[in-house]
């Protein structure tokens, strides 16, 4: 019976990921990823990058995370709404997004403090943010060791012959093959990673091939 080291063995095999960022998310270890993260919910990413984009043209992200930061928990939603329209429910996501940032600056005071200190429980104690994007925000934000889990990877899965629906379950199968086998998969890897990454590009890996609709050969 194969566990998830073999299916990251025959993934990393395929070099799905040889021309994307090294943690595979856009920008990972950045404030953008915690916008990214509430405008990704129920659309595609093309549609996201159109958002990202707008706000980089009027300065709204800028390169500056603690401005940036600043700059969307003060922004009136009306403002966010009309540069996140391609991400649809984009009243929606400026209200949340908006309250987001304000309640970062309030419970930590920059978004230094923030990756540094946060936890799944506040995440998930935010308006919107449910596990999928708490984790999101924890791996690819702050580098943290956790694997995301989605759609993609829960389909995945259920390609190869295996069915779990709970996600806190799934997420665990993921991971313990990992940590069962550590040595062996940063063996894999000839440059120093951490586990934070292996995780981030293992999620990039499923979800890329499963773009691709093939079947995985174990």
């Amino acid at each position: 019976m194969f566990d998830s080291y073999d299916i990251l063995v025959a993934l990393k095999k395929l070099g799905l990921l040889q021309n994307s960022p090294a943690w595979w998310w856009p920008n990972a270890l950045s404030f953008e990823v915690v916008i990214g993260a509430i405008l990704t919910q129920n659309t595609k990413w093309e549609n996201v990058e159109k958002s990202l984009k707008s706000l980089k043209n009027y300065s709204l992200l800028n390169g500056d995370d603690e401005k940036s930061l600043n700059n969307i928990a003060c922004i009136q939603k009306e403002i966010l709404a009309s540069h996140i329209g391609s991400s649809g429910f984009f009243n929606q996501k400026s209200i949340r997004l908006i309250l987001l940032c304000q309640n970062i600056l309030e419970d930590f005071g920059s978004f230094g403090n923030f990756v540094m200190n946060v936890d799944r429980e506040w995440l998930l104690g935010q308006k919107g943010i449910g596990r999928e994007s708490a984790d999101a925000i924890l791996n690819y934000a702050c580098g943290r060791e956790v694997m995301v889990i989605d759609k993609y990877t829960y389909k995945f899965l259920c390609s190869l012959g295996i069915d779990i629906q709970d996600y806190e379950q799934l997420q665990i199968w993921f991971e313990r093959g990992i940590q069962e086998n550590l040595q062996r998969v940063f063996d894999l890897y000839p440059k120093k990673i951490t586990l934070a990454q292996i995780y981030s590009r293992f999620h990039g890996k499923i979800v890329e091939f499963s773009k691709k609709k093939s079947k995985l050969e174990l």
